[in-house]
C-alpha cells in the first residue's frame, strides 16, 4: 500500500542541534555523517503506515552523476534498526498517519549536498540536505577524542595567527566565520569549482569521501595560481588595484567577494590569508583544522633539503633559497604533482623524516628542518663560507591554545630537540648528504647584533654590532653593517641605516660595539606593514682574511587598540564599544579607518568608519554599535588603516548572555 504523503518534515532544529550544526542556522538539514538523523513523514487524511503492509525505499543521491559503485548513490529499504557501515533506515514510530523515520550515513560516504528521495513505484523527491564531516564518529577518518579540541578545531569562529620574528612574536586576530549567512554554500561552490570537478565529476565527487582528497582541493583553490580559485598572492608592496594582504581580518569578506563575483579571484592575500582561509572551509565542511606557523621557515626551491645563501663581497644577496620571518601553512608555494597545493602530510612523518610518504614530505620537512650555509662569492670566483648551520630553521612552531588565547608552542611535534641526538639521527634519514665540512674556511671572532628594548614604530632607536675577539692576537677589521627594510618571505626592499668600510681595531680578549642609528625619516617612507628590518653585518678580517657574517630580522612595534564595552552584552539588545588608537608617528596619518567585525556580532558585516587626519600623538575614536544575535563567547575584531600605519589589529573576546 502506497502512502500518500502531505509535506515531510526534515526536524532541521532538532537534528541540527544533535549533530552540532546549529550554528549554520535551523531553516534546513545539515548533518554529519556516520550518526543518525530524524525526518517525519506527514501523510494525507485517510493515508496510514502499517507495517509489513506499507513497503517503499528511500534513495540518496549527491553530485550530477549518481553511482552507486562511486558511492555517491545509494537505495536502501526500511530495516529492524539503521546500520553503522552503510546507508540504512528505520521506523521510530507507531502505525499511524505520522511517520517518524531514522535515517543513518555511513561514516566513511562522500560529504556534499544530497538529495532525499521515496520510492514506492512512484518516485517523491523529499528535499535535500548537507552531509559533513563528523569529528564526534569514532568511525570517521576526521574524529577527534576530545570535545574541548572539537569545539576549538572545528567550531570556533574565531582565532589567533602570530605573525613577527623569533624575538617578538605577535598575536592577530582573525574572525574565520564558517557558521556566518552563506558560508557553508561557497565552500561547497569551492568544491565544484576545482579543476578536478571539471575533469571528471563522477571521481571527484567520489573523492569527496577522503579528508586527504578534500584538503588537497581547498589548499589548490584557496589560490588562485591555476584555477579558480580565491586570492592572488602579492609580496610586491603594491595593493592599489585591491586590498592589502594585512588589512583582511576575516574570511567572510573573501569568500563573499569570490562567490558574489563569479569566482573572480579576490587581490590579495599573502600566506597568513590563505592559511586562514582554508581553516575556514576545512571547519566549515567538518575537517578540524587550525593555523600554524613557523618562525624561520625556509624555502627549499631546489629540494635538496638543504638553504644555501650566496652574497657577493658588498653583501647583496644572490641565492635562491629563501629563509622567511614567519610562514603560515598551509600555503603552497611551489607545485605537487603538477598544481600549487600543499600537503597534506602526516606530521610524524616530518618529525622522524620519512620523507618518502605522501604529500610533500620533502618540502615540508625543509620548512621546519632545513640546513643552513653560507657562502661569499668572492671577485675572483672563488666560494668562501661565512657560516653554517643547522639550527637557524624551525623556531617557536605557535598556533592558538584550545581554550585560551594563549599560544601554544608545538615545535616538539614537528621536530626533536635541535642538536639533540634524535634530531640528528632524523637529519641523515632524510638524506642530508651534503658537504657543510669540505667547503669554505672556520670564522674566528665572534660576531653578533644586539638591539636596543624599545623599538616602536616612529621612534629613532639604535642596534649594535658586537665583535669579541677570543683569539691569541689583536684583530684589525673592515666592517660593514646595514638595515634594510624586508617583507615577511624574507624579500629585500630600501636601505634605512649603513655604515660601510668601517675599520675596527679589536684588542685581543676584547669587545667592541659599533651603534647604528635608525631614525624614522629614513625608514618611514619604505617600512611596509610587516614593520620588518633586517640587519646585516659582515665582519672581514685583514689577516688571515676570513669573512663572518650575523644577520638579524627586527619588528618594529605597533600601537595598541584598546577597546572598551559600554554596557552589558545581551544577546538581540543593541551594545556599543569604544574603540582607540595613539598615532605614535612624528607625523599626521590621512585616511583612517576602523574596520570592526565579529562572528554572531555584526551580522556577517564589517562596519567601517572613517575617522579622517589624526595629528602626532593624537587619538584616533570610534564608538561602533552592534547587536549580539547568538549567545555565548564572541570575538570583537578590529582592525586600523591609514596611509602611513596599517596592519594594527586589534580584539576583545565578550561574553554574550541571554
Amino acid at each position: 500500500m502506497n502512502l500518500d504523503i502531505e509535506r515531510c518534515d526534515f526536524e532541521s532544529r532538532i537534528n541540527n542541534t544533535t549533530h552540532h550544526t546549529d550554528q549554520n542556522g535551523l531553516d534546513r538539514l545539515i548533518v554529519r555523517r556516520g550518526l543518525p538523523f530524524t525526518i517525519t513523514l506527514h501523510l494525507k487524511s485517510g493515508s496510514q503506515f502499517q507495517a509489513g503492509v506499507s513497503t517503499f525505499r528511500l534513495i540518496v543521491e549527491t553530485g550530477p552523476l549518481p553511482k552507486e559503485q562511486s558511492g555517491t548513490k545509494s537505495t536502501f529499504s526500511l530495516t529492524d534498526s539503521t546500520s553503522k557501515t552503510a546507508w540504512s533506515a528505520s521506523i521510530t514510530s507507531p502505525p499511524g498517519n505520522v511517520v517518524s523515520l531514522s535515517v543513518s550515513s555511513p561514516p566513511d560516504v562522500p560529504i556534499g549536498l544530497y538529495s532525499l528521495t521515496l520510492d514506492q513505484g512512484q518516485k517523491v523527491k523529499l528535499g535535500e540536505f548537507v552531509l559533513l564531516f563528523n569529528p564526534w564518529c569514532a568511525k570517521d577518518a576526521v574524529y577527534m577524542e576530545e570535545e574541548r579540541d572539537r569545539q576549538e578545531y572545528v567550531l570556533s569562529q574565531a582565532g589567533l595567527i602570530y605573525k613577527g620574528t623569533t624575538k617578538r612574536i605577535k598575536a592577530s586576530p582573525w574572525t574565520f566565520g564558517q557558521f556566518e549567512a552563506g558560508m557553508l554554500d561557497i565552500c561547497l561552490k569551492l568544491l565544484d569549482e576545482n579543476p578536478k570537478y571539471s575533469l571528471d565529476v563522477d571521481a571527484d565527487c567520489s573523492g569527496r569521501r577522503n579528508p586527504v582528497y578534500v584538503t588537497r582541493v581547498i589548499s589548490a583553490m584557496i589560490n588562485s595560481n591555476d584555477d579558480k580559485g580565491v586570492l592572488v598572492g602579492n609580496w610586491s608592496g603594491d595593493y592599489d588595484d585591491g586590498v592589502r594582504p594585512s588589512h583582511w581580518t576575516d574570511s567572510v569578506a573573501i569568500l563573499h567577494q569570490w562567490a558574489d563575483n563569479c569566482c573572480q579571484r579576490v587581490r590579495y592575500g599573502q600566506c597568513w590569508v590563505f592559511a586562514a582561509v582554508a581553516c575556514t572551509v576545512s571547519r566549515a565542511l567538518g575537517i578540524p583544522c587550525r593555523v600554524v606557523t613557523n618562525f624561520g621557515s625556509a624555502h627549499d626551491t631546489n629540494s635538496n633539503l638543504m638553504i644555501e645563501f650566496l652574497y657577493d663581497e658588498d653583501g647583496n644577496d644572490i641565492s635562491d633559497d629563501s629563509v622567511w620571518n614567519f610562514h603560515v601553512d598551509p600555503t603552497p608555494q611551489e607545485k605537487s604533482e603538477g598544481v600549487f597545493c600543499c600537503g597534506p602530510v602526516p606530521l610524524k612523518a616530518i618529525k622522524e623524516g620519512e620523507l618518502t610518504l605522501k604529500y610533500d614530505a620533502p618540502f615540508v620537512f625543509a620548512e621546519v628542518n632545513a640546513d643552513v650555509v653560507e657562502y661569499m662569492k668572492l671577485t675572483n670566483g672563488r666560494m668562501v663560507k661565512m657560516r653554517g648551520s643547522s639550527m637557524d630553521v624551525g623556531h617557536f612552531i605557535s598556533t592558538k591554545a584550545v581554550g585560551s588565547d594563549e599560544r601554544h608552542d608545538i615545535t616538539h611535534l614537528y621536530k626533536y630537540p635541535e642538536g639533540s641526538l634524535q634530531e640528528r639521527e632524523v637529519y641523515e634519514r632524510a638524506k642530508h648528504h651534503h658537504e657543510l665540512q669540505q667547503k669554505g674556511e672556520e670564522p674566528g671572532l665572534k660576531v653578533k647584533i644586539k638591539v636596543s628594548p624599545d623599538m616602536d614604530i616612529g621612534a629613532d632607536f639604535d642596534v649594535f654590532a658586537v665583535v669579541t675577539n677570543n683569539t691569541e692576537a689583536d684583530k684589525t677589521c673592515r666592517v660593514m653593517f646595514y638595515a634594510r627594510i624586508v617583507s615577511y618571505d624574507g624579500k629585500p626592499g630600501a636601505n634605512c641605516g649603513f655604515i660601510e668600510d668601517l675599520t675596527m681595531e679589536v684588542p685581543t680578549g676584547k669587545e667592541k660595539r659599533l651603534p647604528l642609528r635608525l631614525e624614522y625619516v629614513d625608514y618611514g617612507d619604505t617600512i611596509t606593514s610587516d614593520r620588518l628590518i633586517q640587519l646585516v653585518l659582515i665582519i672581514i678580517e685583514s689577516s688571515p682574511r676570513e669573512f663572518h657574517k650575523a644577520k638579524r630580522t627586527i619588528v618594529l612595534e605597533n600601537p595598541d587598540i584598546a577597546i572598551k564595552l559600554l554596557g552589558e552584552p545581551r544577546v538581540n539588545q543593541k551594545l556599543s564599544a569604544q574603540i582607540s588608537l595613539q598615532n605614535p608617528l612624528p607625523e599626521p596619518l590621512q585616511n583612517c579607518f576602523f574596520s570592526v567585525m565579529g562572528a554572531g556580532l555584526t551580522d556577517g558585516r564589517i562596519l567601517i568608519q572613517n575617522v579622517g587626519t589624526v595629528g602626532p600623538k593624537q587619538e584616533a575614536k570610534y564608538t561602533v554599535e552592534f547587536t549580539p544575535t547568538s549567545t555565548g563567547s564572541r570575538t570583537l575584531t578590529v582592525d586600523f588603516d591609514s596611509d602611513k600605519l596599517s596592519n594594527i589589529k586589534g580584539y576583545l573576546n565578550i561574553e554574550i548572555k541571554e
